[in-house]
């Protein structure tokens, strides 16, 4: 599964992403606004990338690796939209984290334009939502540019 848009290809994620994601999901940098903080080695990363698998075995959609057109066999960053399952509650969320030399080019709202026009258009969904710290006012741009609004605060 791979979608295209202006600059960028989103690609269904596969074992081989396991050392591009550990290298952006390990980069302290880029989990800046994480609580969780970066991954603290590649079997963690190892352990996330099957569940993203999972979830496109189990669901027809998740997470998809990143690049630019211009450099395809480059990632970026990974991204997309899962089911995350938070306390009392379910929602497709829309999640993305870019490599910091993708950072301040438009990437990640045109990653979260096209992910959410799938969500809608080709998926079918009702409702997608992005779970945003209160602090990173960056991707709340990213977030309002593509058409989506503040609902509530979860803890």
């Amino acid at each position: 599964m791979q979608l295209h848009s202006e600059r960028l290809i989103l690609r269904q994620v596969r074992p081989s992403d396991l050392n591009d994601l550990f290298r952006i999901y390990g980069d302290p940098a880029t989990n800046q606004f994480n609580p969780a903080g970066p991954h603290p080695d590649i079997a963690h990363s190892r352990t996330v990338l099957n569940g993203w698998l999972e979830h496109w075995q189990t669901h027809g959609f998740g997470n998809w690796a990143v690049s630019r057109i211009d450099k395809p066999d480059e990632i970026v960053g990974f991204g997309g939209i899962r089911i995350v399952q938070y306390d009392t509650f379910a929602i497709n969320n829309l999640g993305y984290r870019l490599a910091v030399e993708a950072w301040g080019q438009g990437f990640a709202t045109e990653f979260a334009s096209s992910a959410l026009h799938y969500g809608f258009d080709t998926l079918n969904l009702d409702e997608v939502s992005a779970v945003v710290r209160k602090n990173h006012t960056a991707s709340q741009k990213v977030l309002t540019k593509c058409g989506l609004a503040f609902v509530r605060e979860i803890h």
